[in-house]
């Protein structure tokens, strides 16, 4: 058995590993109570030590007599501890001051490329009941089974312990720049967001790990682990010791469904479904967006299916739009943040998704949230009509419009790209459809993304289309 330490808002929290007929489980545990991280608070200069006093490195307050500080350990601190440590004025204090600072430079467990040596001003006794309490942690999340594998990362289904629920973990390995970019944007993205939508996946927590040593990874940290790797990502190459191991958990929302391109193309074709299923989608989006979010690869299969959150009432499974690993969150600088269409004025040049529900203008590097509108268009439309094709690479067959270009398909975004005048086929497959859904699939597959509807009108426009007029899919 192996475990490694995790520190996180004032608790202790351990995973162990343990191998079980070729099934890697993780358990996470920390209770309440346990020593964390001190801070490194210290006074500046010997005139602020007079005028302020001696200060606890824990909490800042003033000295404690009984030299043991009754609050929980501050998240901030780099070494770990069980006492507070005291400054003095005097030549004595100067000395253990300056030992104690040695202590703090001890990075091994934090930082690459550092001293080993343990903190002198704790002594082995004192190291050994921090270990020990730590270790005899009870377990947080333990590991059921695998559940997803992709290029960077595994998908676990876990129980919590405590209350029995089902949540899903996923394990990202930082090994490269590009992983680490990938997990950082799907954690800005879903850290950003302040409320709980149903149709979003939702992020219970996040552990940032290496080698033995885990931490709580909040928005904005400090934490050296963390910075690291948002140096990473910016400068796209490793600025950590390659030697070590880092890892991202995340903690969020168990599906128990699958993706939505399994879901529909297992079953025949649903008019209640396909209603379901768009209405969903288009609350999802105006959300995000209202979010100043914009998701950049929305497809099928990263819309997850969820049986166990379906309404009472309702035999429509509850759809829940996850992987913001390419997503973007929008700075509201110099724009009012409680306009809504804001997200809409924020160009973006990075050409990223899944060439086939990609908008024209992602092509052409120059886009805005409208190519959200344009994938959901894309979604829809093959939903309505069942059409598909097969991955080249994969030979999996996926719900997508497309335009046939003799023996060949091109993705609907790339053609317009080629052809802003081309004139979709719609319907396509189907004998009729309604006028309302047919204008509205049109102007949501537009090649000018000024003429397509904001995520807030298109939500209004599919409630008015599905609840008013019951014959919309024919």
């Amino acid at each position: 058995m192996e475990g490694f330490r995790s520190l996180r808002d004032g608790e202790a929290v351990q995973f162990t590993f343990k191998k079980s007929k070729g099934l890697e489980s993780v358990r996470v545990s920390g209770p309440n109570g346990a020593p964390c991280l001190g801070s490194e608070r210290r006074p500046k200069s010997g005139q602020e030590r007079r005028s302020k006093g001696d200060r606890c490195c824990n909490c800042g307050g003033l000295s404690h007599q009984a030299k043991e500080c009754q609050l929980p350990l501050s998240p901030k601190s780099v070494i770990f501890a069980s006492v507070c440590l005291t400054w003095s004025s005097t030549v004595q204090s100067k000395r253990s001051s300056s030992s104690h600072l040695q202590g703090l430079r001890e990075q091994p467990l934090l930082r690459g490329n550092r001293s080993t040596a343990r903190p002198q001003s704790l002594n082995t006794e004192r190291r050994r009941q921090v270990r020990t309490r730590m270790v005899s942690s009870q377990p947080k999340y333990e590991l059921i089974q695998e559940v997803g594998r992709g290029s960077y990362g595994v998908v676990y289904e876990a129980v919590v312990k405590r209350t029995g629920a089902r949540v899903a973990v996923k394990k990202i390995r930082c090994h490269s720049p590009e992983n680490v970019e990938l997990a950082l944007r799907e954690f800005w993205a879903l850290s950003s967001i302040q409320s709980q939508h149903p149709n979003v996946i939702h992020l219970e927590e996040c552990i940032l790990q290496r080698d033995q040593l885990a931490q709580r990874m909040n928005h904005g940290s400090s934490s050296p682990l963390y910075l690291e790797l948002v140096e990473t990502s910016l400068k796209g190459e490793i600025m950590f010791d390659p030697c070590c191991a880092y890892y991202l958990w995340f903690v969020m929302d168990f599906c128990d469904g699958g993706d939505m391109n399994a879901y529909l193309l297992s079953r025949k074709p649903s008019r209640k479904t396909n209603t379901s299923f768009m209405l969903q989608l288009g609350s999802a989006l105006a959300f995000l967006h209202r979010n100043q979010i914009i998701h950049r690869d929305l497809k099928p299969d990263n819309i997850l299916i969820s049986q166990a959150c379906t309404p009472a009432g309702s035999s429509e499974p509850t759809l829940k739009v996850a992987d913001f690993g390419l997503s973007k969150v929008c700075s509201t600088s110099g724009l009012n943040p409680e306009e809504p269409a804001s997200v809409n004025k924020c160009f973006l040049s990075t050409a990223c998704g899944t060439d086939f529900y990609m908008a024209p203008e992602v092509w052409e590097g120059h886009y805005t949230a409208k190519a959200d509108i344009f994938a959901l268009g894309v979604i829809i439309w093959a939903m309505v009509e069942r059409i598909t094709f097969v991955d080249v690479e994969t030979q999996k067959e996926l719900l997508g419009s497309y335009v046939q270009q003799g023996s060949e398909i091109v993705p609907l975004g790339e053609a317009l790209l080629e052809n802003p005048k081309m004139e979709l086929l719609i319907p396509a497959r189907k004998k009729s459809m309604n006028s309302h859904m047919k204008q509205l699939i049109r102007e949501m597959l537009s090649a000018n993304p000024q003429e397509r509807p904001d995520a807030f009108e298109l939500e209004l426009r599919l409630v008015r289309i599905a609840c008013r007029e019951l014959d919309w899919d024919t």
